[in-house]
């Protein structure tokens, strides 16, 4: 399946739009990533605790949206757009929203 944040794809024609997709993913960040991020804070530097979090979430939410699309009968999804949130009361939780619009190209 081909995915693009887009609104088409270079050298393929959209024969039909099949409407809007999404996906949603959350994910908690436990004590001890918190804790190995706070080091970071405190010393400076990058955060690959968060970074990796931020790329499991980010690739998670991609498959979901793939997988719906292709239930919809979609081989492509274009216009994807992502979205990050922190949840939580201590803003423990990341929540990835993808959306896009799953279509059939030839």
């Amino acid at each position: 399946m081909i995915i693009s944040t887009t609104p088409s794809i270079e050298g393929k024609k959209i024969i039909n739009y099949l409407g809007i997709v999404s996906a949603e993913v959350v994910l908690g960040v436990n004590f001890v990533k918190d804790f190995l991020a706070g080091l970071n804070d405190l010393f400076g530097g990058r955060s690959g605790t968060y970074e990796n979090e931020l790329i499991e979430a980010k690739q998670k939410v991609i498959d979901e949206l793939v997988q719906r699309a292709t239930i919809m009968g979609a081989n492509a999804v274009v216009g994807i757009d992502l979205d990050f949130e922190v949840l939580g009361a201590n803003g423990s939780m990341l929540m990835v929203v993808a959306t896009g619009t799953a279509v059939i190209i030839e």
